[in-house]
């Protein structure tokens, strides 16, 4: 890519998430067992609707749900439904408060499996399909995350939003969909939404047979060092001597940087009072900018990074484009992911940002923490052992789990350990960004994921291989521009 052509992609980019986010908020969509496992079954015997009762009078039979509407779907013999699901806002109280849970249905069979998938934030209103789903030939459920979109309790008790709370939301959908769907269960998601799969497994072993998460970090405390050295060793010197200097450049060239903030504010609708500013806001933005680089874009772009004296606006366009300044730290959307940052001061902790290149240059040094993003006080203390408790399970005890990483991600510094003892696997994506999954695995690797899958989940093993080669035609295919937020 050309410098002039690579300057309009990233000044555009920002926009493009901005307005793909205002179609479709968070919609990002992409326990031992006992006893002689069931016959395997061929994925075409799962591709045919066969069911003796129609779907929608046996999901109006489950209790707590309620069936919004029925949608079209892109996906041959499949069926959509929006749904919300009663949850209690305190699972330890489910007398108390209640809330509704949006839930999506993709149902294929009552006898295909499951894949219960969540985005970690917001819920969108059209049809996707996870990697197993295609894969699996499954149905799968979708679920937005409590505190999120209209999902949250109308008390809006922020001390209800924790990884215990949501894993008993994800626990109750499963237990009211699987005398419906008797088949085997896998649970998923990416990033945060890899996460909560995660914790859910944690809490609640025996919920599903299986737990494929993409790209999700476990941070350890508030100020993850890891993170930081991470960017500062990852890809060629030369990319990174480029991105610092033009790091340094923007700061450098801070006043002349300031029309620009100013022209975010006109276009994108939002201000930066939440962050302190748009001084503050800017700073971030440049702090982050690495970081943001390595998850999203990676080597292909490093010949892409304006020089230091390009300027001003090439440098403002470059920035914009890789942090989305307006998304990120704009009130308008800080607001809408609220419940982010509250869980990252209070359980998931934040990364530490390299920025010792930067010294002399910084106005807020030590600022960029979960608690800048919020409107609210946070009087709640971070829990510095939870996290440490959930990574000592997943090694020791956690069964037929499957990880995915990308080898450049910087998330990937914060990747999970397992033991194939216990049946589990962790695959990298060689050169991987945030966006990697099973079927950007070079081969072999690939097909040994999905024969685990296969296996795990009663089907066919000798059919893996060949379904490995065709998904990411698929996948491709169908993907659209998904919206690319820090976690």
């Amino acid at each position: 890519m050309k410098r002039s052509e690579a300057v309009g992609v990233f000044k555009g980019a920002g926009w493009l998430v901005v307005a793909v986010l205002l179609q479709s908020c968070g919609d990002t969509a992409l326990a031992e067992s006992s006893g002689a496992e069931p016959p395997a079954r061929a994925v075409g015997a799962l591709e045919a609707v066969a069911d003796s009762e129609d779907i929608l009078t046996r999901l109006q039979s489950i209790p707590g749900l309620t069936v919004l509407d029925e949608r079209p779907s892109p996906y041959a013999g499949t069926r959509f439904f929006r749904m919300v699901f009663e949850q209690p806002a305190d699972h330890r109280r489910p007398l108390g408060e209640r809330f509704q849970l949006r839930v999506n249905l993709l149902h294929r069979s009552v006898d295909a499996p499951m894949v219960l998938y969540g985005g970690g934030y917001g819920l969108g209103d059209n049809p996707s399909r996870a990697e197993p789903t295609a894969l699996l030939g499954a149905n799968q459920l979708s679920l937005e995350h409590r505190f999120f979109g209209t999902s949250r309790p109308a008390s809006n008790d922020w001390k209800l939003l924790d990884i215990r709370q949501a894993a008993g939301d994800y626990h109750r959908i499963v237990e009211a969909f699987k005398p419906l769907y008797s088949g085997r269960w896998l649970n998923t998601g990416g990033s945060k939404g890899g996460m909560a799969a995660v914790y859910h497994r944690y809490f609640y072993p025996d919920d599903v047979d299986v737990t494929v998460p993409y790209v999700a970090p476990n941070s350890h405390g508030l100020d993850d060092g890891r993170y930081a050295r991470f960017v500062e060793q990852v890809g060629d010197a030369d990319c990174r001597a480029k991105l610092q200097a033009f790091q340094q450049a923007v700061l450098l060239h801070r006043a002349e940087m300031m029309p620009f903030m100013e022209e975010l504010v006109v276009l994108g609708g939002t201000d930066f009072h939440v962050i302190g500013g748009r001084d503050r806001a800017l700073e971030f933005a440049v702090v982050e900018a690495s970081f943001y680089f390595w998850q999203y874009w990676g080597t292909p772009y490093c010949e892409d990074v304006p020089a230091p004296d390009a300027p001003a606006a090439e440098l403002f366009g470059f920035l914009d484009g890789i942090v989305a300044i307006a998304f990120t730290y704009g009130d308008v959307w800080l607001d809408y992911y609220a419940a982010y940052y509250y869980q990252a001061a209070t359980e998931l902790g934040f990364t530490r940002f390299s920025t010792r290149h930067l010294h002399g240059l910084l106005r807020y040094p030590g600022e960029d923490e979960p608690r800048a993003y919020l409107s609210f006080p946070v009087r709640e203390r971070f829990d510095h052992d939870l996290m440490h408790r959930v990574e000592h399970w997943v090694r020791s005890q956690g069964e037929r789990m499957l990880f995915i990483y990308g080898e450049n991600d910087p998330w990937s510094s914060g990747a999970f350990s397992v033991r194939e003892r216990n049946d589990s696997f962790r695959f990298i994506v060689p050169g991987g960004e945030h966006g990697s999954r099973i079927s950007r695995l070079p081969e072999p690797e690939r097909t040994q994921a999905v024969e685990h899958l296969y296996r795990w989940m009663g089907l066919d093993v000798s059919a893996a291989g060949a379904r490995a080669l065709t998904l990411e035609a698929e996948l491709d295919a169908e993907r659209s521009m998904e919206p690319r937020f820090r976690l």
